[in-house]
Parts: C-alpha cells; sequence; structure tokens
C-alpha cells in the first residue's frame, strides 16, 4: 500500500532535536565562534557565528527591557537583509513568536495579519517597492483591534543602539521554554480569501530544517545562497535554520531576486548551494547563457547541491540546473507551510530518472500516505490519491482558527495537503496535481502538471502554466499560458496542437495559448493561477 515509514533511529536516522532554536545557536556558536554565520553581499556585512550570537543577545535584552516577554507575537516585515535574521534569532531566544510579514502585502492584508494573531510590536523596512511601510504601519495603529505598541525600522539610530545594547542575564526568562512551544506564525499565501496563520513550534522547524540539511550533507564548510525570501518557510526554515544548525554561512544575495545578483553572489562567496523556485532557477539558466555567450560566464564551480522547491518542479529544469549550474546533487524538495515545511526530498544517491520524475522519498521521522479522497483509505502502489502526512513536521494549529485546523489535521493526526500524489513501489512520489486545479472537461478529470510538464518538453518554451476556463460545449476548457526563449517571437494553437499530436491525450491538447513575458507572482515565488484565471475572459477577448 501507498504508506511509508520514514528512518528512525534503529535504521540509521539521527535522533530528533530536542532542543529551542536558542539552544541550538548556542551550541553552533560554541563549536565555531570564529567561522562565517552570515555573508550579506548587498549590504556589504559579514558576520561571524559570535558577532551574531551577540546580536541577538542584545536584541533579546532591549526587548526583554521593553517589557516583552515569551509568547508575545513579534512580527517583521521586510525583504532579505542580516538583520532579518539577528530579529528572527532574537525572538527564538527569548521564546517570543515571530510573525512573518508578507512584503508584498497591501494596507487590507497588513491589518488583517496585526489584528488576527494580536502583535505587539513589528520590525520593518521603510518600504517595499511602491509600498510606503512608515505610512502603511501608521494607517494600521489606527484601525480599531489592532495593539501595535512599538515599530522599529531597521537602520533607524533605535535599532543601532538595540543591537549594541547591553546583554543581560536572560536565564530566568527563558527556563521555561519547551521545544514544544509555538515560535513562529507563517501566513499561508492567501491566493483566495484572507490568509491562515499556521503556528508552528521550535521542535517543528529546528527538526525539519536539520534533516533536510542531513539529507543534503550540510557540514560548517558550505555556503548556501538564499535569493528565496525569508518570510516564507523556504528561506527561514530551509535556509536560515537550515544553515545555521550545521555551523554553516548563509550567503545573503540581494534584497528580492534578481538571477545577475544571484549568480554574481554564488560566484564571489564561493557558495556551496543555491535555492530557488523554477522560475528562478528557469532565470538563472538564461543569466549563465547569456554571460557564456560573451565568453565570461559566472564561476559556478564552486555549486555542489541546492534546493528547488515552493512549486511544482519541471523534469527538465532540473536536469538543466544539475549539468549548466554544475549543481549535480541539488535536490527536490515537496511539502507545504503547515508541515513545517518538507515532508518528501530526493537524495543526491537516487537514480537520476527518480531525482528529476518524482520529489522523492519521505523524511525521518515522519509517516507519509496516498489516500482515497472520500474514505481516507491508502490507496495500491501506483494509484492517484491525496498526500498526508504525520509526525513531528505537522503545524501545532492555525493560530485562532479551530475550524480551520479540524478540516487539516483528522482526528488522527494526519495533515490533508489538498495535493494529489501517486507512490511508486520504491517509495517515490510524484506530485501529479492539486485537487483544487483539476479542471473537468466533458466529464473528464484533467491535472494541469501533466500537461504543464509536457509543454516543457517544447524547445520554444521556457515555461508553462495551464488553467481552465469556461466553455458551453465541454464546461471547461484547456488554456496555456507560455514564457518563450528570446528570439522566438510566437507560438501558435496549431504549432501546439501539431507538436502534442501522438504524444498528449487528445483532449489533454490546449484549446487556447496564450503567450506572455511573466506570470503574476506571489512574493515566495509561486504563480498565481487565480490571477491568470481572472484575466484570462480579457485576454480571450470575451470581455
Amino acid at each position: 500500500m501507498s504508506h511509508v515509514f520514514g528512518a528512525d533511529v534503529a535504521a540509521g536516522a539521527a535522533p530528533l532535536r530536542e532542543e529551542t532554536l536558542g539552544e541550538n545557536l548556542r551550541r553552533m556558536v560554541e563549536r565555531h565562534p570564529d567561522r562565517y554565520a552570515i555573508i550579506d553581499v548587498y549590504a556589504d556585512k559579514t558576520l561571524t557565528y559570535e558577532q551574531l550570537y551577540r546580536k541577538v543577545l542584545a536584541l533579546a535584552s532591549a526587548l526583554s527591557r521593553a517589557g516583552y516577554r515569551p509568547g508575545d507575537r513579534v512580527g517583521i516585515w521586510s525583504t532579505n537583509r542580516w538583520e532579518w535574521i539577528v530579529v528572527q534569532y532574537a525572538c527564538h531566544h527569548l521564546g517570543l513568536i515571530l510573525v512573518n510579514i508578507n512584503p508584498a502585502y497591501r494596507q487590507h492584508e497588513l491589518n488583517y495579519v496585526l489584528e488576527k494573531v494580536g502583535v505587539s510590536c513589528v520590525f520593518a523596512a521603510r518600504r517595499f517597492k511602491d509600498s510606503d511601510y512608515r505610512t502603511m504601519l501608521t494607517e494600521a495603529r489606527k484601525q480599531r483591534g489592532v495593539a501595535v505598541r512599538d515599530v522599529f525600522y531597521f537602520g533607524s539610530p533605535q535599532w543601532f543602539e538595540f543591537v549594541h545594547a547591553e546583554v543581560d542575564d536572560l536565564s530566568g526568562l527563558i527556563a521555561g521554554q519547551r521545544p514544544g512551544d509555538p515560535v513562529n506564525i507563517q501566513f499561508t499565501s492567501g491566493t483566495t480569501g484572507f490568509p491562515k496563520g499556521a503556528t508552528l513550534t521550535h521542535r517543528n522547524i529546528l527538526n525539519n530544517a536539520y534533516f533536510v540539511g542531513e539529507l543534503l550533507g550540510y557540514t560548517e564548510e558550505d555556503r548556501v545562497c538564499l535569493p528565496v525570501p525569508f518570510f516564507h518557510t523556504f528561506g527561514m526554515v530551509l535556509g536560515t535554520i537550515n544553515v545555521l544548525s550545521h555551523g554553516a554561512c548563509v550567503v545573503i544575495p540581494a534584497p528580492t531576486f534578481k538571477a545577475r545578483e544571484t549568480l554574481m553572489a554564488v560566484h564571489s562567496a564561493r557558495a556551496t548551494a543555491l535555492y530557488g523556485v523554477p522560475t528562478m532557477f528557469i532565470q538563472a539558466l538564461e543569466e549563465q547563457e547569456d554571460h557564456e555567450a560573451y565568453g565570461s560566464p559566472y564561476d559556478l564551480s564552486c555549486l555542489r547541491t541546492g534546493i528547488m522547491a515552493g512549486t511544482s518542479c519541471p523534469s527538465k529544469t532540473m536536469r538543466e540546473v544539475m549539468d549548466r549550474l554544475n549543481m549535480g546533487e541539488v535536490a527536490i524538495c515537496y511539502g507545504m507551510t503547515e508541515t513545517s515545511p518538507v515532508s518528501l526530498q530526493t537524495r543526491a544517491a537516487d537514480p537520476v530518472d527518480k531525482r528529476v520524475a518524482t520529489v522523492g522519498q519521505v523524511l525521518p521521522h515522519l509517516e507519509l500516505a496516498i489516500v482515497d479522497e472520500d474514505t481516507g483509505a491508502a490507496l495500491p502502489r501506483g494509484r492517484q490519491g491525496e498526500v498526508v502526512v504525520r509526525g513531528y513536521s505537522v503545524m501545532k494549529e492555525y493560530w485562532a482558527h479551530p475550524e480551520k485546523t479540524a478540516e487539516a489535521i483528522d482526528a488522527e493526526g494526519w495533515m490533508h495537503t489538498g495535493d494529489l500524489g501517486v507512490m511508486d513501489e520504491d517509495g517515490y512520489v510524484s506530485i501529479t496535481g492539486r485537487i483544487k486545479d483539476m479542471l473537468i472537461r466533458g466529464g473528464e478529470n484533467i491535472y494541469p502538471r501533466e500537461i504543464e510538464e509536457f509543454l516543457f518538453t517544447h524547445p520554444a518554451i521556457v515555461d508553462a502554466q495551464v488553467i481552465g476556463v469556461p466553455d458551453d460545449r465541454y464546461g471547461e476548457e484547456i488554456m496555456a499560458w507560455v514564457i518563450l526563449h528570446d528570439g522566438v517571437a510566437d507560438l501558435t494553437v496549431d504549432e501546439i496542437a501539431e507538436f502534442s499530436r501522438g504524444k498528449l491525450s487528445r483532449h489533454k491538447i490546449p484549446r487556447y495559448v496564450h503567450v506572455v513575458d511573466e506570470y503574476p507572482m506571489t512574493a515566495s515565488g509561486k504563480v498565481r493561477k487565480v490571477e491568470l484565471r481572472e484575466m484570462a475572459p480579457r485576454v480571450l477577448g470575451w470581455v
């Protein structure tokens, strides 16, 4: 049956970490005081473990003197920067609950998050793109239900005072902390309706970060380039916590992702690992190709591994990353915010076909199954069903949302992901779609992921996203939104149909094709398919 258990101690896995994130950082500082913990290329700032810890303790002391106590919610609203990590670990050390605020949030979303979880203070940048954070936070604090006492801005005199403050004895405050205490609230993307706050504990995110790093083979010698956003579990858990729990070094290429800055950071900081969602890697491949054409490619010989995750990972892109970016040991990770986030991961020793065509096998100390959507029973191997996960990684709750928590986590402790998958005889899982993404054409269930994977094999296509659009005859029809390689002017429906003939079932061939330069994206790098559906009637000339 499609029901597997990850390796435990008896099977050779390391035991679960039963410590807080503050305790874990202290251990790493004691082991590696003089090694670099952070290289912020954009800010031209480096911090050793000892220097980082001194700032963490100083900030934690300043927050304690300001009256903040374990369990208080502290928001952070910023793009990637070294200060983000100082705030993160100061909160972890003191037992404050860090609330990650999406840099792209607009006023109503900001108001909602601050009120929903009772944020009492916010650390923030001054602005992001066209958003003036100062004005927005001032407006938010006027709203009924928002109880933010303090706002601290990075780069301000007060920030400087905080990170250079005297270090107090905080042992009395932190003595009562336990690994099962909540330490982070991560809001789901909220692409439909208001987001929910996944409440994660020290035990959740420290262990998930640690075991992902173990499978990547991280040591204190690694330098990990993180262009993925820190506000998301990809950047914070798989990034900062994973790296620092192994005594390795975080490399910050820029506040937000840009392919040029990312490859320059890999080149200059001699990074051994690189993270990204597929669209980031696609742009990195194009950037490297452009420089190769001019005879000056980035030196990526230092790269060894990394993670591709965040959304479905095209096998074609995965192969190119392994070959052209020198990332022969790169892993695909699959999971969700509510599972801290990773449940499945490919390993460097896996056969190449498994590494590019599946999302790997279950992580140590976790339990995973593919179940019938209606009955909840585990299905035979090779049958498609919903992916469910159980174990240490499952979130504590959705903050102040007991009914939504009960919908997501059943009475037996299984987290229902909403993703569809198939498990093979060796326990490797392929994600075949999302239950809510499914479209029905003439009574046939169609999963966009399958069509997208096929379209990636077209030589003119860089990226493809498939949605369903209304149709009087079939109920829904298939529409493909595609990004083309430079120099390719257009791609017609007829050309797609000809390419698909004999390779894709006729009812799965897109009826509509629309060429774009970019997709609407969430700040965490996921394509906003709901927005593509909203745009489709206008693009097709129906309105």
